[in-house]
């Protein structure tokens, strides 16, 4: 049975995991596929197409893509997800499970963090991201975000935004709107292994903190980039 969804996948220059993520959703359960992509110079493209996916072109910028890639649909639910994260395990249920909801037509939903990764260092920020989803209503972009299109059309969906995205719409959406669903989204652990497992936390800790302090996401995002 197919589900009530668009999944939306933001990719740049994607190749080595974008056709994994694709062949998650598509082998789980048929549903629409759009990839919104900023301008890879590699086969990102192509790879979607081979996979199933419309393809979309969109200015660099994960809002921006996000926004576009949400344009592009009709089904009456959104499931952005990363090009490097799958979703895990019991994720069709979780999500027909929250779409069957009335009450969620003005909520939003949010997989679990894991990393693919076994190392020990990847399960302590799994547990802070559930704490910091929890308490403080902000899950981030790689753990996906499941919306009914009315909903996220009345919050002013995505804007456009170079960083800190997923952190704005989950600020309008509001904390007590937001649900864990019962399955986990699992997420490339490369950016972690490149700039150390604990720099890398502080790094995205101190983008949040200027972003709460009021500094430009365009000024964060010069700064430390992606």
């Amino acid at each position: 049975m197919s589900l009530p969804v668009d999944v939306v996948i933001p990719a740049l220059n994607s190749a080595s995991t974008l056709s994994a993520t694709i062949s998650a959703v598509r082998a789980a359960v048929p549903a629409s596929v759009t990839v919104c992509d900023g301008g890879s110079r590699d086969r990102t493209p192509a790879i979607a197409r081979d996979a199933g996916a419309v393809v979309v072109a969109a200015p660099a910028g994960r809002g921006t893509q996000l926004a576009a890639g949400a344009a592009a649909g009709t089904a009456p639910w959104i499931l952005f997800l990363h090009a490097d994260t799958q979703p895990g395990t019991g994720w069709t249920d979780a999500v027909r499970e929250f779409v069957a909801d009335p009450a969620n037509g003005r909520r939003a939903g949010y997989f679990g963090l894991r990393f693919a990764s076994p190392d020990a260092r990847a399960r302590r920020i799994e547990r802070w991201a559930g704490w910091r989803s929890r308490r403080l209503g902000l899950p981030y972009g790689d753990q996906g975000l499941l919306i009914g299109r009315d909903f996220y059309r009345r919050i002013g969906g995505f804007r456009p935004l170079p960083l800190m995205e997923d952190v704005d719409i989950v600020r309008r959406i509001g904390r007590r709107n937001l649900v864990p669903l019962a399955a986990l989204a699992v997420t490339s652990a490369r950016r972690y292994e490149r700039d150390g497992w604990l720099a890398r936390p502080l790094r995205n800790l101190l983008c949040l903190a200027l972003y709460f302090a009021g500094v430009p996401p365009q000024t964060i995002s010069r700064l430390y980039g992606r």
